[in-house]
């Protein structure tokens, strides 16, 4: 009997801390509900949000903890971040041989099933439609892949408890705008993880201010119609600054003695300035006449471990569409792939040591310290970063690589 007695105190303390971190967060499920009453719905009401359409998206929603970077009410806030986006994952997986071409091959078909539709936004925005098509098929494929979340679910954990939760509260006052308007056809809001709706991946504030019609119907329909999402992107990017007429950037090859620490949106100069500096294209191309005068950046996404680029304006509204180097490079050469069908990069991805967002922040923290400006201490390798890690080798009399590996980890700071 005291053994078996024993047995079920034991079983009773394995079971404590589930039953606690239930009670927890039903407790948090209610609290939810109090902010839906007490804080959305007055900010919903004032946005011309009825009643009908809140208790419609929220009368049956819960919590979705399964969410990443989530700061339930009464934690410390040091809740690890995940980061679920492949955008920020190591460049050479990002570009998978099989990914890249798939995408091309399945745009060059949409680019003949489409022609019309997207000369129309070409000649209604000056965005080409080849540039539409990568992004198209890089955040929805072509409008075939699966959208798995309920968005009043997702906006709504987001906003309640996340680390951006201003944001994330605009962003669902947007989503239930577009409810209440009926612009999405019933049982169609869904969106990815982050709330991003439809074909063209459109944050709700997204498609208030940049939702197109492109089939004549008097909708901006970015869930079923191919024609609204084409001109839905592309309104998109010309609104914030596609410049027409210019590419979005050329692979090149990078002297040795052009120091990696010159990248960056801030260090500009012009495409001749840099091809006198001995940067020139790959497989001997030159650089076209009317792109010499004009702006370009030097662009190295994995410093001196991956190809180079000289990147124009252009590639700077790719990110504004998704804020990741790799995701506009992709969309960029995706796009060369399907209309001019061009090959792999010529430079190759170097074999780089996987570090973890926890080490890039360390490392951050660290060139901080020291004076460099790292753009934030985040663990993802920006720009800032990546120069500021090309500075500190330059400043101990190394060759600047300006990217973060392990052996390099345990130099800057160690």
């Amino acid at each position: 009997m005291l053994r078996h007695l024993c047995r079920l105190v034991f079983a009773g303390l394995l079971l404590w801390p589930a039953l606690a971190a239930a009670q927890d967060r039903a407790a948090v499920e209610r609290q939810f509900r109090s902010w839906i009453n007490d804080t959305l719905r007055p900010r919903a009401e004032a946005a011309g949000v009825g009643d009908a359409t809140l208790r419609a998206a929220f009368d049956a929603v819960r919590l979705d903890w399964d969410l990443p970077d989530l700061v339930p009410p009464g934690s410390a806030g040091d809740v690890p971040q995940m980061q679920r986006q492949a955008e920020f994952s190591a460049p050479a997986r990002y570009f998978r041989p099989n990914a890249v071409e798939g995408a091309a091959a399945i745009g060059r078909q949409m680019a003949g099933r489409h022609a019309t539709a997207l000369a129309a936004a070409e000649r209604a925005t000056g965005v080409p439609g080849r540039i539409i098509l990568a992004i198209w098929g890089r955040e929805s494929g072509y409008g075939r892949v699966d959208i798995p979340h309920d968005a009043f679910r997702v906006l709504g954990t987001k906003a309640f408890m996340s680390r951006r939760a201003d944001y994330f509260t605009d962003e669902l006052v947007a989503l239930l705008q577009i409810a209440e308007a009926g612009h999405a056809p019933p049982g169609a809001m869904r969106s990815s993880w982050a709330g991003a709706l439809g074909q063209p991946q459109f944050m709700p504030s997204s498609f208030l201010a940049h939702a197109a019609d492109g089939d004549g119907d008097g909708r901006a329909d970015i869930w079923r119609s191919e024609a609204d999402t084409i001109a839905s992107i592309a309104s998109y990017l010309a609104a914030h600054g596609w410049v027409p007429g210019r590419d979005w950037g050329f692979e090149v090859v990078l002297p040795d003695d052009v120091s990696c620490t010159l990248e960056g949106p801030d260090q500009g100069r012009t495409i001749a300035d840099w091809a006198d500096m001995g940067i020139a294209r790959v497989g001997g191309r030159t650089f076209p006449d009317h792109e010499r005068a004009g702006e370009g950046y030097l662009m190295l996404p994995a410093g001196r471990y991956g190809p180079a680029f000289i990147v124009t304006p252009n590639f700077y509204v790719l990110k504004d569409y998704n804020m990741s180097d790799l995701y506009a490079l992709f969309v960029g050469h995706v796009g060369d792939r399907i209309a001019f069908g061009i090959g792999d990069f010529q430079g190759d991805w170097g074999a780089i040591d996987g570090l973890t967002r926890g080490a890039v922040a360390d490392m951050q923290r660290a060139l901080v310290a020291d004076g460099h400006d790292v753009g934030g201490v985040d663990g993802l390798a920006g720009f800032k970063t990546r120069r500021s890690i090309g500075r500190w080798q330059e400043a101990q009399g190394a060759r600047a690589t300006c990217f973060p590996t392990v052996a390099l980890g345990t130099r800057i700071g160690g």
